[in-house]
């Protein structure tokens, strides 16, 4: 069985292949699949992203009767009244860099003290399966951004070098994928990914 996975984000991938490991399903991108276009996100929420790319995925590959699954992740910064929200891949900005998407958030926040550097993170998850029905998962983290990166970003992840979750000592860019996905929001939704698959 095949499971594709609409997105072409390097990182995103590894960490959902990993969260999914050992079930009886082959995790394929957009591009190992030959679809070079991408779902348009114009929803107004993380649940309608979310399953805009999960049934993009289905329509492109439904003659092979594969499930699909995709996710949407939100970044909400208690000082800015929520922002970037569902807009934190692109807030900075089309076709710049995961540093620039970094330097642009630093910048917004500069002169905001510590106590006042909150943020949640929350992905949801939605999977589809060969028939066309529909499921949403869900996982959020709170935690704090940092004053200035702790190291190098993650491919693609653009707060990974400066969210620090609560209770935790790591950036999500310190962690390897298996320590990440234990305490991420996207862990979270795709555990419960995982649990569903294992039901079936």
């Amino acid at each position: 069985m095949r499971i594709i996975l609409s997105s072409r984000n390097i990182s995103k991938a590894k960490q959902i292949r990993a969260a999914l490991t050992g079930l009886s399903f082959e995790v394929l991108t957009l591009d190992d699949v030959h679809i070079m276009e991408g779902a348009l996100e114009d929803g107004a929420t993380l649940e309608e992203n979310a399953l805009k790319k999960a049934r993009f995925a289905w329509e492109k590959t439904r003659s092979s009767k594969s499930w699909t699954i995709a996710d949407d992740t939100g970044f909400f910064i208690d000082a800015l009244g929520g922002r970037p929200g569902i807009h934190a891949a692109r807030w900075a900005g089309e076709n710049v860099s995961t540093e620039d998407i970094m330097n642009f958030t630093l910048k917004k926040l500069e002169g905001v003290p510590a106590p006042k550097r909150g943020a949640t993170f929350k992905t949801v998850a939605a999977v589809l399966s060969p028939e066309g029905d529909e499921h949403l998962f869900s996982g959020e983290v709170r935690g704090t951004i940092l004053e200035k990166p702790r190291t190098v970003c993650q491919p693609n992840m653009p707060y990974s070098a400066i969210f620090l979750p609560d209770g935790l000592k790591k950036v999500w860019a310190e962690m390897a994928t298996s320590e990440e996905n234990m305490v991420s929001h996207r862990g979270k939704a795709f555990r419960q990914v995982r649990e569903f698959f294992e039901k079936l």
